[in-house]
Parts: C-alpha cells; sequence; structure tokens
C-alpha cells in the first residue's frame, strides 16, 4: 500500500470522515456513540481543527478517502497545549491492511512541527486490537477507567494510554 497519501482535511471531506466515523458505532469498539452522528452535527468539530496547532488528516489511495486522523486538545487549559488526544478511523474496506500503524507513524512524526510534546490515546479496554497497536510504538497505559462506558447495556472500561514524543 504503497500509494497512500496523507494531507489536511477539506470541508468537502467532512461526509467522507463522517461515513468512516459512522461505520465504526455499530461495532461497538471504538467510540461511545451509539447512534449515527451527521456531517452537519460534525461542523463545528471539524472547524474546531486547525493545520498548524489541531490538525484533521485523511489518508488517501487512489484519490478514495481511507481513513482520518485527528489531534485535539487535552482538558483545553494551556498548560496541556503540548498535550493532543489522538483520533484515528480507517474506512471498512481498507481495515485490517496496516494504516492504522500507518496512520500512527505518520502523526507521531508530525508532532515536532506542531510543538506537541504527549499523545493521549482513549481506547476502550475491550479493544485489544487498538491496545496493541499503542503499544507496539511505546504507549504505555497511563489511566484505567473501570465501567465508566455504557454500551448495550455492558459496561465497559476506558483504557488511556499515553507516549511523550519531544
Amino acid at each position: 500500500m504503497s500509494d497512500l497519501t496523507m494531507r489536511y482535511a477539506q470541508i468537502e471531506d467532512l461526509p467522507a470522515i463522517v461515513e468512516i466515523y459512522n461505520s465504526t458505532i455499530a461495532g461497538r469498539m471504538v467510540t461511545a456513540d451509539t447512534q449515527p452522528v451527521t456531517v452537519e452535527s460534525r461542523l463545528p468539530w471539524f472547524h474546531a481543527h486547525t493545520n498548524d496547532l489541531r490538525p484533521l488528516w485523511v489518508g488517501e489511495i487512489e484519490g478514495q478517502i481511507c481513513g482520518w486522523i485527528s489531534f485535539q486538545s487535552f482538558y483545553g487549559r494551556p498548560a496541556y497545549l503540548g498535550t493532543v488526544e489522538i483520533s484515528i478511523y480507517v474506512s471498512e474496506q481498507f481495515r485490517g491492511q496496516g494504516l492504522g500503524r500507518r496512520f500512527l507513524e505518520f502523526t507521531i512524526s508530525a508532532c515536532a512541527t506542531l510543538d506537541v510534546h504527549t499523545i493521549l490515546g482513549f481506547i476502550f479496554g475491550h479493544n485489544e486490537p487498538s491496545l496493541k497497536l499503542f503499544e507496539k510504538y511505546g504507549f504505555e497505559r497511563w489511566g484505567h477507567f473501570p465501567r465508566v462506558a455504557v454500551l448495550d447495556s455492558v459496561e465497559r472500561d476506558l483504557v488511556i494510554v499515553g507516549k511523550r514524543v519531544g
């Protein structure tokens, strides 16, 4: 999959970003949303991203968006400016092809230009594939919140993984 390109998301990409996000809801592994979101509801989220501070990237293969990555501010206070929460989502048709790994490598390398020194991931405790991926790249378990989410009447743990990158 050497033809993967990464670029900053544009407003025209938002329908594809939302479609990819919504495709993960039913699996109850990746997001705490339980119902699909709309493009309109995600507009404020989209506009909160800036290329120089909290980017939103899309990955493309042969002109098709195959996934997206976002950095969000952690806790929203100035002292935490160098810390970001990462989100990685891969389109259903591209899952299992190593894109999560490539997306994570890309974001780690981008941190220096964004003055990011710490990356956090908020991952459900039952999402072993994501936990293993982040662990492979040196993320450690920094927090464990037992049974804080309820998905289809099942209580789920939240694990916070972190990595110093600068």
